[in-house]
């Protein structure tokens, strides 16, 4: 080794001489004047000059190692399944607090309905010097027959209402009550209106000869010729 190392070393001497004298034969010709193909032709041959280095000697060596045996790679095992299921959102609970209770509405019981006043009691017994009796009582039945209820007349109805009638010291009509229904309510209720506008009457004396109240019964018939 040490000996090729000398020889190549040689040769690159010997190549660097020899073109230090190609580029001093350059300059002088080019200061000579020489002719430019002359210089061409030399430059060529001397550039093609072959300084290639002999290769070096092979060297002996060594054979590759045989390769070692490889072990085969351990088995793998498939990862575990990825669970992609998203965790739910977290449930937030709420207490609802209920309104308050609207104050209880106390509704007081209805008022008790009065029982409907009992009818006057009649005029305490008087000793009568003249009793109650009616006067001119043809003429202001009469008129109330000619005065028949309207209501009663288009339903063409009949029939005897009998009244119970109070009379006053004046002789006329204070108070007036159904005792026996005609049927039909307009002659009922055209009775009483009748004796009260119509009725005249001699009233009651009592024993020192002042008129007073009485009372008496009376019947109306109404009839359609």
């Amino acid at each position: 080794m040490a000996y090729a190392d000398q020889q190549m070393s040689g040769n690159k001497i010997i190549a660097i001489i020899i073109v230090a004298i190609i580029h001093i034969a350059l300059g002088y010709v080019l200061v000579t004047g020489l002719a430019y193909e002359a210089a061409v032709k030399i430059v060529e041959r001397v550039t093609t000059v072959d300084v290639s280095e002999p290769p070096p000697p092979p060297e002996d060596e060594p054979p590759p190692p045989p390769p070692d045996d490889v072990a085969p790679p351990p088995p793998v095992a498939p990862p575990p399944p990825i669970n992609l299921a998203q965790r739910p959102p977290d449930m937030r609970t709420q207490e609802t607090i209920p309104p308050p209770a609207p104050p209880a509405v106390i509704v007081p019981p209805p008022a008790p309905i009065a029982a409907p006043a009992p009818p006057p009691p009649p005029p305490p017994p008087v000793s009568q010097a003249r009793r109650l009796a009616p006067d001119n009582q043809s003429r202001w039945a009469r008129q109330i027959q000619e005065n028949y209820p309207a209501r009663a007349l288009r339903e063409e109805a009949e029939g005897t209402v009998g009244v119970s009638v109070t009379v006053g010291p004046d002789g006329r009509v204070s108070a007036c009550s159904v005792t026996s229904s005609s049927g039909n309510s307009s002659l009922d209720e055209g009775a009483c209106e009748g004796m009260r506008r119509y009725a005249r009457y001699k009233p009651a004396l009592n024993a020192a000869g002042e008129p007073i109240s009485a009372s008496t019964s009376n019947r109306i018939v109404y009839r359609l010729d």
